[in-house]
């Protein structure tokens, strides 16, 4: 049985995974801390969603995976705040 993330966790976690996102899609130019956190815990629930689509069991999963499915989830959140917000990806 693997230990859950509490929400310290999940803050730093997400607070990675937006900033590495923001780093990959060139998006990092007006977001804070708190955005990076806000947009990889978002993140986390869409890339949770969208692996899951899949049939990706994502709630057994590590800090490792945990965090690959935030950084998925910020990519395409950030990807899409890019294309209406008229950016180029």
């Amino acid at each position: 049985m693997t230990p859950t993330l509490g929400i310290f966790g999940w803050i730093i976690i997400g607070g990675l995974a937006g900033w590495i996102g923001s780093k990959i899609t060139s998006r990092d130019a007006s977001m804070g801390v708190f955005a990076n956190i806000i947009v990889g815990i978002i993140g986390g629930l869409i890339g949770g969603w969208l692996l899951s689509l899949f049939g990706v069991d994502v709630a057994g999963g590590g800090f490792f995976f945990s965090f690959l499915t935030c950084l998925l989830g910020a990519v395409v959140l950030l990807w899409i705040v890019n294309m209406v917000a008229g950016r180029r990806p």
